[in-house]
Order: structure tokens, then C-alpha cells, then sequence
């Protein structure tokens, strides 16, 4: 038989639930068979979401395990569906990072990247992305993710770096890439810049120093402040504001600096802080961002006196070769001497640092790569705010709109060897400058051979941004840009917004002229149980793969999803985690409970529902509904949250409990039948609603139900069933907190389990009356009575008994002899406080015009015959206290 016509082969269902057991056997199974694997259908309706791509040098941590098991719940959920369901996944090259761990190999071969040379080199990163570059990929499976693993892309395979080709060349035509001396964020570690958004700044306790300049031909001196005096040696200028009243007769005139003697002038600029310092500052247009543009403004020269291993070069003059934190306190020395270091204050500031390697960054001039942003950001921004692209939350627009607005060109060159190469030579003989989307072999202007590419790689985030695109074919017009482009939503960190999906957006816009994704679901981060980033100088890290080793991927995943909403930063409880494998394991021994129940089973006609029977169907028609509206908001923690109430409690505590005396009852066969068929359809539909989120375990329980399929990831999602019976669900919840309040009372008088006891319930109305007299034996089973009685009404209250107020029912368990009375009335006491503060909360409620108003009249109803309720309860509960404190 085809191993796809049927289902996999099963095993019966151990005792306990063993993650270890079930997930190597699954994902293999579900991969080998082709199930994540998505063919162009243009029939189908279809639903794509990419990957955001790991560095190829990473591993799986908890923040990726957050992204990849919504991408994935997403995914399974739109495929049970119906949908043509892609999740297509990837690898970024990760140009700095991955660098980095093969120079740092030869380091421990006594080697250096320049000795190889730059083919050799490449071909020893091509060789350790071979052997380790697929780690990560390999941890997604762990977790379950149902990637079409087939399609998988990697930035600098020859479909993307053909696609960067492309992207390139068209900007560079039409003038929007441009080359130029830029002020760029220098690593002295990485040996490279890296962007704006890639420098993290932190706060660090330094110092002002100030710092006296002598004007020429006068007795006068100009007072600077600055944070790095080693920086004074490359200054320019002195600027003070324009309407600094203190420093008008000084505009203009020329200045000697200190240690270099060299002639630098004051200048006005209204960038000037009047306030901050002495209200002047020094102007150093090669190593500060703000004072290259001032420089740009009054044409200032442009000194360098660091290179780029953060040593002083030759235009230090005597410090050359100085390492810039030593030149700094060798500096500081010859000021103080010189008589020109006036004072020195604490001065806490933020410091930029590489995001790779935390080295502080050195901003410093240089000839560098630039997209020109302002015609890009335009679009970008348009699709924002008419509502073409939204973020989920909301919030996130203004984000993104506030970065976009402010977008500074973007410097995409690094001065690397691994990444995709700029695609420019430069003529030797004629000097002309070449761009193509291939390598030419000689110059189109003069016809010489002698042509040297451009050294420097591109930004990883150019071949990143290209993304939704150049992973299905693009510059090609594919089959599969025409089905699964447009995305149908992107999943990713706040944290990247700005790194990538920027940048992918307003690529998409220029390339594709349509959105790259209609809706972007941001989620917040992964903390620590305090709140605090994980780091490995903290030691506050949690490994996934060794939560998945010790839990199961199932209990990570359920647990990284509920108790958090779209956006919002999660805090890693690792007790959470005990409670889910609780969770899971309910799960597992509810199931062999039903399975057990199961060996005589046929299917055929159900015999008359009973009250349980309606009251699960409805509220499982009506959890199927909920779920379905919480996913298909991206609010995933809320359908977690409603799949676990109604499981645990409704179900396993529940229905369960109220079959088992017509399952154990073999002499009725009908209502057996009826149990069992009821059982069997809510579970196996509650675990096609779990499967996204809990995808290995709901296999192996599936693969053991009576059912036909291959497989529980193939079937259809549920349909919501027929089921709307509100009479059954207001009569069963009156049955429950009935049975609720005898076993509270029970527990809180210290009522042995063993010992059976009375149970007098008043129940005026005849409709719950029938209600509790139909429950009676309900009542008996779960809640330990030795007989029930109703009454309609009591001549006499029993004295010698505790007792429950239900809205409209009150119940009395004689407990003579057992009863401590004096605790009795302390918690008649209690529980009329705590209806009281509910009174009062309801109350406000109801006095607030702006909800009487604006809401529902039927909400307002319901909420004015709630508090009708709770006014009744409350003068039943006073007038037992009372009767309590009289007896006493």
C-alpha cells in the first residue's frame, strides 16, 4: 500500500508523555513525505510568509524560537485551512560575523586572511558555511517548524546574488547610488563601517574637558569643551551660535590650536548649544558626525588623524602611533603642562559601540557607497499612512514613520572580502568607472583590458531587503512571484524594524512598485524573569535546544506564546515551562482516557444528548470560533489562552468526569455510544485546534484515534458545528458552580473526601430547580453527597450548617458536630466583601455614561441584571450571617 493512503503506522500510547520519544519521530516523517513543500497552485488561494534569514554563524536562541513558532502556527493553521501554504526559509551570510570566525580560525593556524589572499580566503568561508552553516536550520526542525525546506535560500546563492546584481546597477543608473567622502561609523575591530542602527549606544561615566584656545594676535582665549580631546588634533574650527551675545566680537577671527599650532577660525552656526558648556565648540569634520555637516556648510578641510586600527597617523604629529584611549591621556598630560587644560568634570554620555564586537565605533571620513534615500523613503512612507502596509500593533506605524522621515543615505559598502562584491570596475588606462550586471572583460570607453573591481562588499542588509523577492525568482518573472508575491504578512522582532523591514519595504516599492507584505506582525522580545536582555556577560541566556532536550518542543513553544500579547517584550518564567508540560501531559492522560474508552466503538446514530453532551458541543462550536478570530488577528497568546481554559477545564475537568457513569455503564449501550462519539469529536477536533501549537503532540495522540488521514497536519481546520445551545450552557454552569460551592465549603470546613454528606439546595425559581433535580446524581458523584435535596422554599433555615449563595440558589450542607462555627461566619464574611467590591466595580460601571451610553443595550441589560443578581446574593449571605451569629 502507498505509505501516504493510510496512516503512519501507530503505537499504543504509553503512560506518560515523552517529548523525546514523539518528536524525533514526527518532523522526520512529516519532512520525508513532503508535506511542507508547496507547489505553485494557481487554483488555490495562497498564503506565503518568509523567513526572516538567521546568520548563517548563529544558533537557535529564544528569540528566534519566539518568531519561528508564530511563523509556524501561522503556517500550519493557513494550510489546515485550505491555502496554498508557503513558509519559505533561509540563511543571511552574515558579512562581519561570518568573517570573523574563519580570520579568527586562522588565527589559531598562525595565519592572516591578507596571506591567503582574497579567492583562497573565500573559499575557506565557502568551506566553513558548508560544515557549520546549516546548524541553525537544523534547530528550526527541533522546534518543529514546517519550512519548505525544499525552497530554501541562502543570501549569496546565485539567485539572490543575481538579484543583488540587478538591484545595484538599476540604482546605480539612474544616480541613486552614488560614491563620496562620507562621515561613517568606523569599526576598529571589524575592520569595517557598519551602519547608523548598527551602533548601540551606551551610557558610559567619562569626562568634559575644557580646554583654553588662545586668538591670534590677542590676549583673548576661546574655552571648548570636549568629551575627547585626542580628537583636537584634526579640529578645523571653533563654532559659537550666531546670537551668543558673549562671542559676537570673536566671529571671524582666527584661533591658534593648541599642541598643533596651526590657524583654525571661528565660525557662527545655529547647530551651537548655547547652553551646553561654554556655548563654543571645537569642530574636528573628520571624526563627528554633527561637525562634518557643519564642515560641509563653511567648507572646512577635512583632517584624519586616526587610521583605521584606531591609531594616531601621521597628521597626530608626535603621537603617531599611538593607540587613540593612550593618545588621549598622553594628550591630556601636555595640556595640563601647556597651561591650556583649565578643568576636568564628570561627565556621564552615550558611547556608540559595534554591535558585533561592543568596540567603540570611531566616526571618521571616508570614501564609501551611498544609496540616496529621500526618493526611496517617499514611497515607503506613503503605504504606511493610506493604510497598504500595517503594522500589528498599531503603534509600531509611528516607529517606523519616525525613522523613515529622518532617514539620513544609507552607506552600503564594507570593507570586507566576504559578502557580494560592488559590481563597479575602474579602467586602469582611461580611468573609467563600470558598473554591469556582469563582469566585463574590457572597458566600454576605451577598449583596454586593465580593469580592477571595487575592493568592498555590499551592506548584508542590501541583499536582505531584496528578500521576499529574490527568494522566489525575481529579476525572473517565476511562477512563484505570481502566486506568493506579495507576502501575506512578515513576522520579526521590534528590534529590526529599522535593520530590515525598512528596507524591504522600500526596496519592494522601487523594484517591485507594490508592498512586499501587507501586514507586518511585530512581537517584543525574550527577557529574563527580571526584565532584563539576555547576554552572556549577564548569565541569564536559557539555550531552546536544551529547554527542548529536558521539555519537549511543544511545552517551549505553548509557553512562549500564551501569556503575551502582539509586541510586547516577554519575561522567561522557567516555572512557566513546569506548568505547561503540565499542560501537556492533561493533555496526554485525558486522551488514553478516551482511547481506553474507545475499544468497542463503531460509529452509527447517538442516542439522546444529555445536558453535558449539548453543553460541550456548544462550547466547543463556540471555542472553534474564538480561536479561528484570535489567529486570524495575530493575536496568538488569546487562542493559546482560550484553547488551554476550555482543554483543561471545561473538557478534562468537565465533560470527562460527567461521561464516566455512562461509559462505565456497559448495560446501555446507546449512551455509551453517545459518550464515546461526543468524546471522540471534541477530541479530535481540539486537537486539530491545538495541532499549530502544539504540533508533535497532537500527532501522536491523532495517529491513534479511530480517524482517517495520513497525517493531523493534512486534515482540514475545524468548521464551527451546529452546536449554539445558550439554555444548555447557563443551565450546566449553573449545575458546575453549584457543585463548585459544595466542594469549596467541603474543603474549606476540612470535610474528608471519604465522608459523603447532605446537600440541601433552595431554589426558588422552578427552572433551576428542574436543573439541580436533573444534576442530582451529578451532584452526588462529584460532589461527594450522600443524598440531595430541593426545596422551594424552607419554613426554617438548618442552624448547624455551612452554606453557598448561588444567584438565586442557596445551598446548605448540615455539618453538626463537624462544623467550626466561628469559621463558618469568618468566611460568610469574606465572601460577602468580596461581593461587595464587586458591587461597587459593577456600580461604577453603571453610572458611567460614557459606557451606558455607548454600549450594546443588550450589554447594559445584561450588566444591570448582574447587579440585580449580586444585590440579592449579598442579602442572602448577610441574613445566613445573621442567622449564624444568633445561633451562636
Amino acid at each position: 500500500m502507498d505509505e501516504l493512503s493510510k496512516k503512519a503506522e501507530t503505537i499504543e500510547m504509553a503512560k506518560a508523555y515523552e517529548p523525546s520519544q514523539v518528536e524525533g519521530k514526527w518532523y522526520p516523517f512529516w519532512e520525508k513525505n513532503g508535506f511542507f513543500h508547496s507547489e505553485v497552485d494557481e487554483g488555490k488561494k495562497a498564503f506565503s510568509i518568509v523567513m526572516p534569514p538567521p546568520n548563517v554563524t548563529g544558533a537557535l536562541h529564544l528569540g528566534h524560537a519566539l518568531d519561528g513558532t508564530i511563523q509556524d502556527i501561522l503556517t500550519r493553521y493557513k494550510r489546515m485551512r485550505g491555502y496554498n501554504a508557503l513558509w519559505l526559509p533561509g540563511t543571511d551570510h552574515a558579512g562581519i560575523a561570518t568573517q570573523a570566525k574563519v580570520e579568527a580560525q586562522l588565527v589559531k593556524e598562525g595565519m592572516r586572511r591578507q596571506e591567503l589572499g582574497r579567492d583562497k580566503f573565500l573559499d575557506r568561508v565557502w568551506e566553513w558555511k558548508k560544515q557549520y552553516g546549516g546548524r541553525i536550520t537544523q534547530q528550526l526542525r527541533r522546534l518543529g517548524a514546517s519550512c519548505d525546506w525544499e525552497r530554501e535560500r541562502f543570501t549569496m546563492d546565485e539567485g539572490c546574488s543575481k538579484a543583488v546584481r540587478e538591484a545595484f546597477v538599476d540604482l546605480y543608473r539612474q544616480g541613486l547610488i552614488y560614491r563620496g567622502n562620507y562621515i561613517v561609523n568606523w569599526c576598529p575591530k571589524c575592520h569595517t563601517t557598519i551602519s547608523d542602527i548598527e551602533v548601540e549606544h551606551v551610557d558610559r561615566e567619562g569626562n568634559l574637558y575644557h580646554l583654553s584656545y588662545p586668538v591670534k594676535d590677542s590676549d583673548e582665549t576661546l574655552v571648548v569643551a570636549t568629551t575627547r580631546p585626542e580628537t583636537m588634533l584634526g579640529d578645523t574650527a571653533v563654532a559659537v551660535h550666531p546670537d551668543d551675545e558673549r562671542y559676537q566680537h570673536l566671529i571671524g577671527k582666527t584661533l591658534v590650536l593648541p599642541l598643533m599650532e596651526r590657524e583654525i577660525p571661528i565660525i557662527a552656526d545655529e547647530y551651537v548649544d548655547r547652553e551646553f558648556g561654554t556655548g563654543a565648540v571645537k569642530i574636528t569634520p573628520a571624526h563627528d558626525p554633527n561637525d562634518f555637516e557643519i564642515g560641509l556648510r563653511h567648507q572646512l578641510p577635512q583632517i584624519v588623524v586616526l587610521d583605521k586600527e584606531a591609531r594616531m597617523n601621521e597628521y597626530a604629529g608626535k603621537y603617531q602611533g599611538m593607540e587613540r584611549f593612550e593618545a588621549r591621556k598622553a594628550i591630556v598630560e601636555d595640556l595640563k603642562a601647556a597651561g591650556v587644560l583649565l578643568k576636568i568634570d564628570s561627565h556621564a554620555h552615550a558611547v556608540g559601540e559595534c554591535y558585533r564586537c561592543a568596540t567603540v565605533i570611531e566616526p571618521m571620513v571616508s570614501k564609501q557607497w551611498f544609496v540616496k534615500m529621500e526618493p526611496l523613503a517617499k514611497p515607503a512612507i506613503e503605504v504606511v499612512k493610506d493604510g497598504r502596509l500595517k503594522f500589528v500593533p498599531e503603534r509600531f506605524d509611528k516607529i517606523y514613520l519616525g525613522w523613515m522621515e529622518n532617514i539620513r543615505d544609507w552607506c552600503i559598502s564594507r570593507q570586507l572580502w566576504w559578502g557580494h562584491r560592488i559590481p563597479v570596475w575602474y579602467c586602469e588606462d582611461c580611468g573609467q568607472e563600470i558598473c554591469a550586471k556582469e563582469d566585463p572583460a574590457i572597458c566600454p570607453s576605451c577598449g583596454g583590458g586593465h580593469l580592477k573591481q571595487d575592493p568592498d562588499v555590499l551592506d548584508t542588509w542590501f541583499s536582505s531587503g531584496l528578500w521576499p523577492f529574490s527568494t522566489m525568482g525575481w529579476p525572473e518573472k517565476t511562477p512563484e512571484l505570481s502566486q506568493f508575491y506579495p507576502t501575506t504578512v512578515l513576522v520579526t522582532g521590534r528590534d529590526i524594524i529599522f535593520f530590515w523591514v525598512a528596507r524591504m519595504i522600500f526596496m519592494a516599492m522601487e523594484f517591485r512598485k507594490e508592498v512586499p507584505f501587507p501586514q507586518v506582525m511585530i512581537h517584543g522580545l525574550v527577557l529574563d524573569a527580571k526584565g532584563r536582555k539576555m547576554s552572556k556577560s549577564l548569565g541569564n541566556g536559557v539555550d531552546p535546544i536544551e529547554v527542548i532536550e529536558q521539555y519537549g518542543a511543544d511545552t517551549l513553544r505553548f509557553m512562549l506564546i500564551t501569556g503575551n500579547t502582539p509586541g510586547n517584550d516577554l519575561r522567561f518564567h522557567p516555572e512557566r515551562l513546569e506548568a505547561t508540560r503540565n499542560f501537556c501531559n492533561k493533555i496526554w492522560n485525558a486522551s488514553r482516557f478516551v482511547l481506553m474508552n474507545l475499544e468497542d466503538y463503531e460509529a452509527g446514530p447517538r442516542g439522546e444528548l444529555t445536558l453535558a453532551d449539548r453543553w460541550i458541543l456548544t462550547r466547543y462550536a463556540a471555542t472553534i470560533e474564538k480561536i479561528t478570530e484570535a489567529l486570524e488577528a495575530f493575536d496568538l497568546g488569546e487562542a493559546g489562552r482560550i484553547l488551554y481554559e476550555f482543554i483543561w477545564n471545561e473538557f478534562c475537568d468537565w465533560y470527562i468526569e460527567l461521561t464516566k457513569p455512562r461509559l462505565y455503564n456497559k448495560e446501555d449501550k446507546l449512551a455509551r455510544h453517545t459518550a464515546q462519539s461526543i468524546l471522540l469529536e471534541v477530541l479530535e477536533g481540539t486537537l486539530r485546534l491545538l495541532h499549530p501549537f502544539m504540533p508533535f503532540l497532537t500527532e501522536e495522540i491523532w495517529q491513534n484515534l479511530p480517524v482517517q488521514g495520513v497525517s493531523i497536519m493534512m486534515q482540514s481546520w475545524p468548521e464551527v458545528p451546529a452546536y449554539h445551545e445558550e439554555e444548555a450552557v447557563q443551565d450546566m454552569t449553573l449545575l458546575m458552580e453549584a457543585i463548585k460551592a459544595i466542594r469549596n465549603i467541603r474543603a474549606e470546613m476540612k470535610v474528608s473526601p471519604a465522608q459523603k454528606v447532605e446537600i440541601l439546595i433552595l431554589a426558588a425559581d422552578p427552572n433551576q430547580r428542574l436543573v439541580l433535580e436533573n444534576g442530582k446524581a451529578d451532584i452526588l458523584k462529584l460532589a461527594g453527597g450522600a443524598r440531595v435535596e430541593l426545596f422551594a422554599a424552607m419554613a426554617e433555615k438548618p442552624s448547624q450548617a455551612a452554606g453557598a449563595v448561588l444567584e438565586g440558589v442557596e445551598i446548605y450542607l448540615p455539618l453538626k458536630g463537624l462544623m467550626d462555627l466561628d469559621k463558618e461566619i469568618a468566611r460568610l464574611e469574606k465572601e460577602i466583601a468580596l461581593v461587595l467590591a464587586e458591587q461597587q466595580v459593577l456600580e461604577t460601571k453603571l453610572n458611567n455614561p460614557g459606557f451606558t451610553n455607548k454600549a450594546p443595550a443588550a450589554v447594559v441589560a445584561k450588566e444591570r441584571e448582574r447587579a440585580e443578581g449580586l444585590s440579592a446574593r449579598k442579602t442572602a449571605l448577610e441574613e445566613r450571617l445573621a442567622e449564624l451569629q444568633t445561633s451562636k
